[in-house]
């Protein structure tokens, strides 16, 4: 049964991409549309001594990173999605190996993910607040307009906490947390297709790496290689 589905997914690598971006798209909306009305902005569920749903809501990139004016990020994440789309037809095209397109096809979905925050959630709700819980409102009635919706987080790892020493410069005394970011679904895709590329397929990277530079060099090889 094992082979019989390698084989299928091999020769059917479409199929793999639109089932992996459709599931993992299914399940972050799923998990944020559920945190975002049931739980007030800013409140904390305990699970365990190490894991936490804490309902938060950022404008920045993926780990609620945020370095841009919301509508540059929210540009450059659809040039990033775009990209990342094309490369990817690119190797089904090129039959690239079934990993590599698996581990393309993580990074897109969590893309996407948090893209589609940015572009409906500031039209279907209205404003998150620690005294309320949002609800549906209707379309383009909610807290702001096209692309500039908040991205929900909610999953929190506290797996070690402790205090800097004394001793240390600067942090010396303030308690360091491991791991402090709030993250969601869509990031673990982004971040899980990231390493798995760096671990497991080097040698798609490095190949992708030597095109980069043989086309640098002729730009004839690109015709010679289709």
């Amino acid at each position: 049964m094992k082979i019989i589905m390698n084989n299928f997914f091999r020769n059917h690598r479409k199929v793999l991409v639109i089932f992996i971006v459709v599931l993992a798209l299914i399940i972050d909306q799923v998990i944020k549309i559920a945190v975002k009305t049931t739980m007030t902005l800013g409140e904390s569920v305990r699970i365990t001594d190490w894991f936490y749903i804490d309902f938060i809501e950022n404008n920045g990139m993926a780990w609620g990173m945020t370095f841009f004016n919301k509508m540059v990020l929210s540009l450059f994440r659809i040039a990033a999605i775009a990209l990342i789309g094309y490369y990817l037809y690119l190797q089904i095209k090129r039959k690239a190996r079934t990993r590599y397109i698996v581990c393309l096809s993580f990074i897109l979905a969590g893309a996407i993910g948090n893209m589609l925050d940015s572009m409906f959630y500031g039209l279907i709700f209205n404003a998150s607040s620690p005294f309320y819980v949002s609800y549906l409102v209707p379309f383009g009635h909610g807290y702001s307009s096209f692309l500039l919706g908040k991205v929900v987080d909610m999953f929190y790892f506290p797996l070690l906490v402790t205090t800097w020493p004394d001793w240390i410069p600067f942090v010396g005394g303030q308690q360091f947390i491991f791991f402090s970011p709030v993250f969601n679904f869509a990031d673990s895709c982004v971040t899980v297709g990231i390493i798995s590329l760096l671990l497991f397929c080097r040698k798609d990277l490095n190949g992708f790496c030597k095109l980069v530079e043989d086309k640098k060099q002729d730009p004839k090889i690109r015709k010679e290689r289709k």
